[in-house]
C-alpha cells in the first residue's frame, strides 16, 4: 500500500556521508573499459549529457566509436516497439557487434541495459539474450545455456527525477505526498508489459515465470548502501555466480553511487562480471557524471529562427494527457487532432488525413505560431499485446510522416512518449547520431542532431511520458517560446 513519502525517507538510515561522483570518475577515465546503454527508448539519455547517441549499429558505426575512443556512449534501440522475436534478434546482434569491436580496440565491454523505471520492457528476454552473446567475452560458452559466466544480473530501477524509489525490496513511484507501489500505478496496466508485483523479488519470479524464484533473488538494501558501503556492496555482488538476480534498493543518488562503486570494486578486484538492467540514473551514476544545470531557452532554441515551434504527442498514459490537456490552454497555439482511427486501416483515408495535417502545420509554423500535433485521447488496443504494438507503430508512422515532410525548421521540436521520440528522431528527422546537450527540465533531454539528420546542428527535446507534473509540457513550450 502507499507510503508518506516524506515519513518514508526519514525513517531511513543517514546517507553514506562520501560523495562519490569524483572517484567514480576518475576509475572510468583511467578504465580499459567502455561502457554501452542500449536503450529501449530514447528518453534514457535523461540523466546524462556531452555523450553520444547511435540510431544505427551497422559494424562500421560501432567500430567507429570505439576508435574515437569514447568511454560511455548509448545505442537506441527502441526495442520497447518490437515484439519479442524483433528484440531478442536485435540485441543478439548488437551484442555480437560490440564484442568484436570491444575485441579489436583491446578494451573491456560493460553492457547497460537502460529501461523503464516503471518496470515495463522486454525483461528477462534482453537481459537473457544479451548474458548468452556477451558469454565468450567473459570466458563462458556461448552454446551452454546451463551456466552462465555471467555472474550476476543486477536490477536498478531507481530513477531520481521521476520519483522512482525502491525502499525494502519494493519499487515505489512518487505521486504528490505519496509513494505508490509501482504495480498500483497506471503503468503496471500496460497493454504489452503489464505486471503485478511491486516487490523486485516477486516481480523477477512474475517475469522470469518462477525461473527464479523470490528466495533465490539477492537485494542489496537501504542499510547495506548506507551503513555498509561499496565495502558491503562488493562483498555481496561477489558472492553472486551464474546470472543470479540481484534487486538494488535506493532512494537517492547517492545510494546509486555508492553501488556503483561497489560494483566496479567486485568487478576489478574480485573479477566477478555483472549484467546491469537499469533506469536512466544508473548511467549517471556509473560512468561518475556531476549534475548540470538544466539548459536555457537561447541554447535549446534554432539561433535566428522566426518559425514557430512543434510539439508531438504521442504518448497516452495518462501523465501525458494531463499535460497535453494543460498545453492546450495556450491560446496562441495551433492545435491540431489525429484521430487514430483515421491512421489504422484505409490507407487512402490515411494518407489524405496526414497530406491535409501537413499543410496546417507547414503554414503555422512559418507564420511563427507554435503547434501542437497530438493523437486522440480515445486509447485504441488490439486483442493481443502484437495488436497493440502494431496499432502504436501505426501511429507513430503517421506522426512521423508529418515531421519528415516538413520543409520549414521549426524553432524547436518536441516529441513526447518513448515510441514516439524515437521515431521522429530515427526517421523523422534521420537522426544515425546525435549527442545529448543536457536536460530542458529535470528527466527531459535534448539531443544535438548530427550532420546526416534533417536538420543538422537543431536541438531535438525527447518529453518522456512519464515525465513531470501537469502544466510541465505547457512550462517549458512557454520557455521556449520567450
Amino acid at each position: 500500500s502507499q507510503l508518506d513519502k516524506e515519513a518514508a525517507l526519514s525513517s531511513l538510515p543517514s546517507e553514506w556521508p562520501t560523495d562519490l561522483t569524483s572517484t567514480i570518475a576518475a576509475r572510468v577515465a583511467t578504465d580499459d573499459q567502455t561502457v554501452v546503454v542500449l536503450d529501449d527508448d530514447p528518453t534514457g539519455t535523461q540523466t546524462v549529457y556531452d555523450l553520444p547517441v547511435l540510431t544505427e549499429w551497422s559494424e562500421d558505426t560501432i567500430d567507429a566509436e570505439f576508435d574515437r575512443g569514447t568511454p560511455a556512449f548509448y545505442v537506441m534501440t527502441n526495442s520497447r516497439s518490437l515484439n519479442p522475436d524483433d528484440a531478442a534478434a536485435l540485441n543478439d546482434t548488437i551484442a555480437q557487434r560490440l564484442k568484436t569491436a570491444a575485441k579489436k580496440h583491446g578494451r573491456r565491454l560493460s553492457v547497460i541495459s537502460r529501461s523503464d523505471s516503471t518496470l515495463r520492457g522486454h525483461y528477462p528476454l534482453e537481459i537473457d539474450v544479451l548474458a548468452r552473446a556477451l558469454q565468450d567475452a567473459e570466458g563462458g560458452n556461448e552454446n551452454d545455456s546451463t551456466t552462465s559466466s555471467i555472474d550476476g544480473q543486477i536490477i536498478v530501477p531507481f530513477f531520481l527525477e521521476g520519483g522512482r524509489l525502491t525502499i525494502n525490496n519494493v519499487h515505489y513511484v512518487a505521486d504528490g505526498i505519496y509513494l505508490v507501489p509501482a504495480a498500483e500505478t497506471p503503468f503496471a496496466k500496460d497493454a504489452v508489459f503489464g505486471f503485478t508485483k511491486s516487490n523486485l523479488l516477486d516481480y523477477v519470479e512474475e517475469k522470469t515465470k518462477g525461473r527464479f524464484k523470490r528466495d533465490q533473488v539477492e537485494s542489496i538494501t537501504i542499510d547495506d548502501i548506507r551503513k555498509g558501503g561499496p565495502d558491503t556492496v562488493r562483498a555481496k555482488l561477489s558472492k553472486l555466480s551464474n546470472m543470479q538476480p540481484c534487486i538494488v534498493n535506493s532512494a537517492t543518488l547517492r545510494d546509486v553511487q555508492v553501488f556503483a562503486l561497489g560494483l566496479l570494486d567486485a568487478e576489478e578486484k574480485d573479477k566477478k562480471s555483472f549484467l546491469v538492467r537499469s533506469a536512466a540514473s544508473f548511467v549517471q551514476a556509473r560512468i561518475g557524471l556531476p549534475k548540470k544545470p538544466i539548459l536555457g531557452a537561447s541554447v535549446i532554441n534554432s539561433s535566428n529562427n522566426a518559425n514557430g515551434g512543434l510539439v508531438v504527442v504521442g504518448s497516452y498514459v495518462p501523465k501525458s494527457t494531463k499535460q497535453l490537456e494543460s498545453l492546450l490552454t495556450l491560446e496562441e497555439l495551433e492545435k491540431i487532432e489525429i484521430n487514430v482511427a483515421d491512421l489504422v486501416g484505409d490507407t487512402e483515408k490515411c494518407t489524405s488525413t496526414l497530406n491535409r495535417i501537413l499543410d496546417r502545420v507547414q503554414g503555422a509554423i512559418t507564420s511563427g505560431k507554435n503547434t501542437v500535433v497530438y493523437t486522440s485521447r480515445t486509447l485504441v488496443t488490439g486483442a493481443t499485446p502484437a495488436e497493440s504494438l502494431a496499432i502504436g507503430n501505426a501511429v507513430s508512422r503517421g506522426l512521423v510522416s508529418i515531421v519528415s515532410n516538413l520543409k520549414a525548421q521549426p524553432r524547436f521540436i518536441i516529441a513526447k512518449g518513448g515510441i514516439t521520440s524515437s521515431d521522429v528522431a530515427t526517421k523523422g528527422l534521420g537522426i544515425k547520431r546525435a549527442m545529448v546537450m543536457g536536460q530542458a527540465d529535470p528527466g527531459v533531454p535534448v539531443w544535438s542532431i548530427g550532420e546526416e539528420g534533417k536538420f543538422p546542428g537543431m536541438s531535438y527535446v525527447i518529453f518522456p511520458g512519464n515525465v513531470g507534473g501537469d502544466n510541465a509540457l505547457l512550462d517549458l513550450v512557454r520557455r521556449l517560446s520567450e
